[in-house]
């Protein structure tokens, strides 16, 4: 699929230059920017800030292609900081925030960051190591107002071309050792106009609030280059996502989109405190990190009257390439291709499968990463040529829309056949009395593969194993029914909301 000859990127190009200059030339430099737990900007103090803390790294004695580990809240300082660097020419490195001392030592490691920059209350996780690393030479804490105001006003771009590495994304983690995925300075624009523009219909006028913080490549987009891309507000939260700190921001911000994944979507049709109909100004929702059961999306829209648009993302593409959208929409799938991008489904060879047949999902599109930093074997494995391997298997029905089958390692063969655990967990999930629930395979006596699932049920809410499995063959092939469910008070999951399947496995 063509990228619309509109959307060149030049040769030229500074991703920070564009993405916070193009708002003060379009004369946005008094509207609000960025609105946090302390406070707001402008987009006009947004580009003195982001001039002043990209000086202050090159005062530091940091230099082209440099790379500083971001371990911040969301916060305005961290859009200050991401995009100081990039027009400064250093390459920022944006990891999670819940991670432990032992990763973190890791990623600033492999990524040699000559600069780490992290939230005062994060400092302790770092601080058995700090003087340990040979490469790590300064550490910088947020809030950094202070340093900002002995720095000088005006920077000019660095140098740099829409090819060259322009920031880091660390992968979730939820197999093996996170890889450092590099990006490209085109990316973040050419993801905002094919997605945000092309698919949302993102404006000016409205108020955006991303649950996904800023370190995942879903929050990231949500909250950064969307929003700056046409110049529209958005509301930062530094607290971790509970249902009620969402509430407070939704009724008192009043944001006209919101992002959010499948677990906080539920966490929140589950509370007694769901705000009112009328309290809200929400427009358009969307959903991404794992497949949204349609029981979740029919309650929130008969709270709300909105649909929750799903759609798939990856670190590896930067943002959503597959999705619902507005006026096109289908409960129960993830939509079409965003334009832009082209998709196919394969099977274990490599070659095409027929329509209405499983396959693992390939992407093509223009905001695919370089590679994995320092990582070649992986590199080779997940970018073939043009096409991105996702991990992630498909159908396709014959009106073109794409159903989630699970990862390829999550995917379970029962008698032969193939059973998708999140087709299960779906099932389970749309009965009354569960929240959430998680699928994995487990020998039965004979070394045979059957699923087993994990369930939480919501507060106050009683069911018995029996019924829970003639509720699913009820709903599913018989076959496909969990023939062990475990009760339990929480799944593991990743900080991006992604259920940890493998260690359910173990």
């Amino acid at each position: 699929m063509e990228i619309p000859r509109a959307l060149d990127i030049p040769r030229d190009y500074n991703a920070a230059d564009d993405l916070v200059g193009r708002n003060v030339q379009a004369g946005r430099a008094g509207k609000i920017a960025y609105i946090d737990d302390a406070g707001q900007c402008t987009f006009g103090e947004l580009a003195d800030r982001v001039n002043r803390f990209g000086n202050h790294l090159l005062q530091l004695g940091l230099g082209m292609e440099d790379r500083i580990l971001i371990a911040m809240h969301d916060s305005i300082d961290w859009p200050v900081a991401f995009l100081g660097a990039i027009k400064a020419g250093i390459v920022p490195i944006a990891v999670n925030t819940l991670l432990t001392p032992k990763d973190y030592e890791y990623m600033l490691s492999d990524s040699r960051a000559k600069a780490l920059l992290v939230s005062e209350p994060l400092l302790p996780q770092f601080q058995p190591f700090i003087g340990k690393l040979p490469f790590l030479k300064h550490v910088i804490t947020s809030p950094f107002k202070d340093l900002l105001k002995n720095s000088a006003k005006e920077l000019a771009p660095a140098p740099t071309t829409s090819d060259d590495p322009c920031f880091w994304l660390y992968s979730s983690g939820s197999t093996g050792m996170p890889k450092g995925t590099v990006h490209v300075h085109s990316s973040m624009r050419l993801s905002a106009e094919l997605y945000a523009g092309g698919v949302l219909g993102f404006r000016e006028s409205d108020v955006v609030f991303s649950a996904a913080k800023f370190f995942f490549a879903y929050g990231l987009g949500n909250s950064l280059s969307f929003p700056l891309t046409v110049g529209a507000t958005t509301v930062l939260m530094a607290e971790r996502p509970t249902p009620d700190a969402v509430f407070k921001r939704l009724t008192e911000k009043k944001p006209t989109f919101f992002y959010g994944v499948p677990t906080l979507y539920a966490g929140m049709l589950a509370s007694a405190s769901f705000p009112s109909r009328n309290s809200l100004n929400l427009r358009t929702c969307v959903s991404a990190g794992e497949a949204l059961p349609p029981q979740i999306a029919k309650s929130f829209k008969e709270k709300t009257g909105i649909d929750v648009l799903d759609g798939i993302g990856s670190t590896e593409m930067l943002h959503i390439f597959l999705s619902n959208r507005p006026g096109d929409f289908r409960h129960g799938t993830t939509g079409k291709a965003v334009p832009g991008y082209d998709l196919k489904l394969v099977d274990e060879q490599g070659n095409e499968v027929k329509q209405g047949e499983l396959g693992e999902l390939l992407i093509k599109g223009p905001t695919a990463a370089n590679g994995y930093w320092n990582n070649r074997q992986k590199s080779r494995n997940t970018f073939v040529g043009e096409w991105t391997r996702s991990g992630d298997k498909y159908t396709q029905d014959a009106d073109g829309y794409y159903a989630y089958g699970g990862r390829t390692d999550d995917m379970l063969k029962v008698s032969g056949i193939w059973v998708s655990p999140a087709e299960v967990e779906a099932a389970l999930v749309s009965h009354a009395a569960v929240l959430e629930a998680a699928v994995v395979g487990k020998e039965d006596e004979q070394k045979l593969v059957k699923p087993k699932a994990f369930v939480v049920l919501k507060p106050g809410k009683q069911a018995t194993t029996e019924e829970l499995q003639s509720y699913v063959k009820s709903k599913l092939a018989p076959y496909k029914y969990p023939r062990w469910i475990e009760f339990v008070s929480e799944l593991p999951k990743t900080a991006t909301g992604k259920i940890q399947r493998f260690k359910l496995r173990g």
